[in-house]
């Protein structure tokens, strides 16, 4: 039987945005900087910029990390991904879903695991970290939905649970090899909205949100990883640098 890091051992919990009863759910300003411009620019609440920040109207120079790859095929097979899918179609907020952006990242869903390796040129996976990937072998992970952010409010995500191994997080181990700080939060961007949400709708939001939390969406046997370049949070304009292999 598959054993995966709980709730305890992750960092969803603390995480979490904290909705307010009978209060409007607003974007914030990490959100208007980094994502609403790419999808909705003519928004006012847009920030277009802002000094310190490398962001231009939702782009930056381009970053490379190292991600675990979500197959969309498998993904849209999911019961549980189809059902979630409908509830969120027939919410109040429907309309304020960017749905049409969906199509365009689709080939490219993951869960960061190393973020921000290097930045306008590849990271150099070096021969003995190759090693030390492969010898940690594939992965089994579990997918569950959904979840909504205290940074970033305005993106909805699946939440990756990794197998316990050994009494430990693997990807832990998998930043450790890269000599990354080790993270508690490996999240999907899957849905973005396009507008805050008025209170009757970020209360049917967080109802939903507390509804799928401990529902598996996709269980998922992991052989590589992914060096992905992107100039934007979206990854609209991603490519896969390199396949890294796991076995």
């Amino acid at each position: 039987m598959d054993t995966f890091c709980s709730d305890a051992e992750l960092g969803y919990e603390r995480s979490r945005t904290r909705f307010v009863p009978e209060k409007m759910l607003r974007l914030d300003e990490a959100y208007r900087l980094a994502h609403l411009p790419l999808i909705a620019p003519d928004h006012p609440d847009v920030i277009p910029s802002r000094h310190g920040a490398s962001y231009r109207m939702g782009r930056h120079e381009r970053a490379f990390s190292l991600v675990l790859p979500i197959p969309p095929d498998e993904l849209e097979k999911s019961a549980a991904y189809q059902e979630l899918q409908g509830e969120l179609r027939h919410s109040p907020f429907a309309n304020k879903i960017a749905w049409g952006l969906m199509a365009k990242r689709r080939e490219r869903l993951h869960a960061t695991v190393c973020g921000s390796l290097s930045k306008d040129v590849p990271y150099r996976i070096s021969d003995d970290e190759r090693a030390a990937l492969r010898q940690l072998g594939p992965l089994r992970v579990e997918v569950r939905g959904l979840f909504s952010g205290n940074i970033n409010v305005g993106r909805l995500y699946l939440r990756v649970y990794p197998e316990r191994r050994a009494g430990a997080n693997p990807l832990r181990l998998v930043q450790r090899i890269l000599g990354r700080p080790e993270t508690d939060l490996y999240l999907v961007g899957l849905y973005n909205l396009t507008d805050h949400l008025e209170a009757a709708e970020a209360k049917e939001l967080q109802e939903i949100v507390e509804r799928w939390w401990d529902r598996p969406i996709l269980p998922l046997d992991v052989n590589c990883l992914w060096h992905l370049g992107s100039s934007d949070d979206l990854v609209l304009d991603a490519f896969v640098e390199e396949v890294v292999p796991l076995d």
